[in-house]
């Protein structure tokens, strides 16, 4: 039968088209509001997270003086960021990593963090050398003295510029060492982004103040050690005294066997006419690198030459001794007479 309406249907057909036209308009409007809302709310918390990180400002002097001095690779890649939260958040970076991370991974994650991640152990000496300095270093690769592929650059402005901020492998700890304030930023980069970003953490300190805390940590037992990072230019950046209860560097060293420290470039040397096996030299070991049975034995492998045992000796039994299987010592005096018209201090 012919419809006698033959245009009813062709607009009911233009309705619907409409229709489905209209509500595909609407889907596609509230998309777009959705994705704009979206980067707009994605913006505004990086904006805001960028002012509470660099406290309240845009971005503070330290932190545009540490991007200067990032090259182009490294500013655009991930250790740019690696490097901020670290310096800005050590405390929670930290704690994650020495509680969460290490005690989950396995040898070859540990070796891999290792390599971009680690400690010289220094002689007091060496860490005296250090605060004392009176000459410029220049930026220089210390391939013969650290032992790593990577994160073994030094650079030192005499005197250098020196902060000591909290130990936060003690603060990680359930019942961390005292005092806490020990962990000793050098060069003006580190220096200045850690005063700006922790003012309340963190504290200038002269070169007199700066001994004097290396002479109490050394007193009460603590290794002295050298710190490099990757993410922190691959540099050297801290002087930290070490605990055996509290530092990851040594539980790496003794409870994971990872080496993560490399050692000072001497050896506790026995002197066993005075040694009368008393045992405080082994209980005093960071590394547990010495036995008593008759008389103290230091265990070569495991000394990492930081002079612990001989300051606790009663009868100066032990000393250290340079042995060149240890490798090279980081020495500052050294380093400095090697640069032109090079001098330190006394």
């Amino acid at each position: 039968m012919t419809n006698p309406f033959p245009g009813y249907n062709d607009t009911r057909a233009a309705k619907r088209t409409f229709a489905v036209a209209h509500r595909r308009l609407m889907t596609e409007d509230r998309m777009a509001t959705t994705i704009v809302v979206g980067i707009a709310l994605l913006l505004a918390a990086v904006v805001g997270l960028v002012l509470y990180a660099e406290r309240g400002r845009p971005l503070l002097p330290s932190t545009w003086r540490m991007l200067r001095q990032m090259r182009l690779r490294r500013l655009l890649g991930p250790g740019s960021l690696h490097g901020y939260v670290y310096g800005r958040w050590t405390k929670q970076y930290l704690n994650v990593l020495l509680n969460w991370i290490m005690p989950r991974l396995g040898a070859r994650g540990r070796n891999w963090l290792a390599e971009r991640y680690h400690g010289k152990v220094l002689t007091p000496e060496q860490s005296r050398a250090i605060i004392e300095l009176d000459t410029k270093i220049p930026l220089r690769d210390l391939e013969q003295i650290i032992p790593y592929s990577t994160a073994r650059q030094l650079v030192l402005d005499g005197p250098p510029d020196i902060a000591v901020s909290e130990c936060w492998c003690r603060h990680a700890r359930n019942e961390p060492c005292q005092p806490t304030q020990v962990c000793m930023v050098t060069g003006r980069t580190f220096v200045d982004f850690v005063l700006e970003h922790n003012p309340r953490t963190s504290r200038r300190l002269t070169q007199a103040e700066a001994l004097q805390l290396l002479a109490e940590e050394h007193d009460r037992g603590h290794v002295h050690s050298a710190w490099f990072k990757d993410a922190l230019l691959d540099r050297f950046y801290a002087i930290c005294n070490c605990c055996k209860c509290c530092c990851g560097g040594i539980e790496a060293m003794v409870r994971y066997r990872t080496p993560m420290m490399a050692s000072s470039g001497y050896v506790a040397q026995v002197d066993e006419t005075l040694c009368v096996a008393c045992g405080a030299c082994e209980e005093a070991c960071p590394f547990e690198a010495i036995r008593c049975d008759g008389a103290a034995r230091v265990e070569w492998e495991s000394c990492m030459g930081c002079g612990v045992c001989g300051s606790k000796c009663p009868k100066d039994a032990l000393s250290l001794v340079r042995d060149e299987g240890k490798g090279e010592p980081l020495d500052a005096r050294l380093l400095a007479q090697e640069m032109p018209g090079g001098a330190v201090g006394s």
